[in-house]
């Protein structure tokens, strides 16, 4: 059932498959190492965004859909390992540290909490690059069907997107709207299969594709409370009942990878 439902992803005219440049985050301290990141990396057309510090890379995340992760394990009055940690448990996101020549133990315990690669400074731009590539590269080389799905960066609909990472759900106008995890995995389902009728029975099915989670509430109260979020912020109905039959995504749907 997953090779069926990739491969309708791929033949339907109604979704739209875009190849958007790979963007990184880059956090460490040190300005010109900052500069060399973005300066390199852009003229490799990558997208760049650098902080100073880990404090706001959760907002970055947030508002942004970031491929890789590059990660100063040093940054002044902050504990990388601990970001480290946290930013796994979170999210499946490439990270690549970046430590001391001499600091051994970190370079360990970082790859131990998660880190996918790691750089000693000072390093190269190109063998940074080389690295992501390979990293890239090689994340995607193992991917399974249902990764594949999972790998899906964001849909857009109408000014809408969905950040499929962080699960964000983010209005026309900017705003955040909160969402559950099961009205997440049934928007997830309906953007998947856009101007299409899917039953109920589909509904659920395709929904338990991106969690295990099973509903104990019908489908029609979910439907329910989703459509009253979206059609809040939007004119025009984007799921409309099927009597009979189910319900049918209405919208044009990107789909960014």
């Amino acid at each position: 059932m997953l090779t069926a439902d990739l491969e309708l992803l791929k033949a339907d005219p109604m979704v739209e498959v875009t190849a958007t440049p790979v963007h990184v985050l880059a956090v460490d301290d040190d300005p010109s190492i900052r500069k060399m990141i973005a300066d390199y990396l852009g003229d490799n057309d990558m997208h760049v965004t650098t902080l100073a510090s880990g404090k706001t890379i959760a907002d970055v995340m947030a508002r942004h859909t970031i491929d890789l992760l590059i990660l100063d394990l040093k940054l002044p009055g902050e504990d990388g390992m601990q970001i480290a940690r946290s930013l796994r448990s979170e999210s499946d996101i490439p990270i690549i540290i970046l430590t001391g020549r001499k600091e051994e133990a970190d370079r360990v315990m970082g790859l131990e909490l998660g880190a996918d690669d790691y750089l000693t400074k000072p390093f190269s731009p190109r063998e940074l690059l080389a690295r992501i590539r390979a990293l890239l590269r090689r994340s995607r080389t193992h991917e399974t069907v249902a990764d594949g799905l999972a790998r899906i960066r964001a849909y857009r609909f109408v000014g809408w997107e969905l950040n499929v990472r962080v699960r964000r759900l983010t209005s026309p106008l900017g705003e955040t709207i909160p969402i559950t995890n099961s009205e997440f995995n049934l928007l997830v389902a309906f953007l998947a299969a856009p101007q299409r009728v899917l039953s109920r029975e589909q509904l659920l099915d395709s929904s338990r594709l991106h969690n295990d989670e099973v509903y104990d509430r019908s489908i029609d109260v979910q439907v329910g409370r989703l459509r009253k979020k979206l059609e809040s912020k939007n004119p025009q109905p984007l799921i409309r009942t099927e009597r009979g039959a189910g319900y049918i995504f209405a919208a044009n749907v990107e789909m960014v990878r």
